[in-house]
């Protein structure tokens, strides 16, 4: 396979997945790390992709009259540590600064999300939205979006966090459903600023 068709393919797979290891990209294409390294090199200088602690992910799209480390949702500066992405069908990227903001995006635009994916909040790993556990109203403030949302990829973390800081843990269809109950109808997401 040709480095271009290589290039091409890793991004068909992050389309799809979000976000991937460069260790998993080179196990897939049977090539060495070092070749993956150089694969990807122009997709950054080409801002296509970024750089994440876990590999690379697609770089997301800019919106016209917003900063490029704005919330999609709430238009605040992105620069806490539980992002969220989600990706539509149309492979548009959308960045979110948190939980409480990816979960209101997800449902008013449900039907053309691809996936959803956030960040473990213990370990800043990447996980499906759809397979994590949300913590909600911990005593844990993080002066982000209100109510505030925490993702665990184990149900052991987030029972283990809320033993310390209290809150209810819920599964994703569950948090949809809690966020969108609380906020009743009502449009923005009640962040403190």
């Amino acid at each position: 396979m040709l480095p271009i068709e290589r290039r091409q393919q890793i991004v068909t797979w992050l389309n799809k997945e979000g976000s991937i290891s460069i260790t998993e990209i080179s196990k897939r294409l049977n090539v060495s790390e070092m070749t993956v390294y150089r694969d990807i090199k122009p997709l950054l200088e080409e801002s296509k992709i970024i750089k994440t602690s876990g590999g690379i992910s697609l770089a997301p799209a800019p919106v016209i009259g917003v900063s490029a480390h704005a919330c999609t949702y709430c238009l605040k500066e992105s620069n806490n540590r539980h992002p969220v992405q989600i990706i539509t069908n149309d492979l548009r990227v959308e960045q979110l600064c948190c939980p409480h903001c990816g979960i209101l995006r997800y449902k008013d635009i449900e039907k053309d999300v691809s996936q959803i994916i956030c960040r473990d909040f213990l370990h800043n790993s990447t996980i499906s939205a759809k397979m994590a556990y949300f913590l909600m109203d911990a005593d844990f403030q993080l002066n982000c979006c209100q109510p505030q949302v925490l993702t665990f990829e184990s149900i052991k973390h987030a029972e283990q966090f809320q033993k310390g800081f209290g809150g209810t843990v819920l599964r994703f269809d569950e948090a949809v459903e809690e966020i969108r109950k609380r906020m009743k109808g009502e449009s923005g997401c009640h962040c403190k600023n």
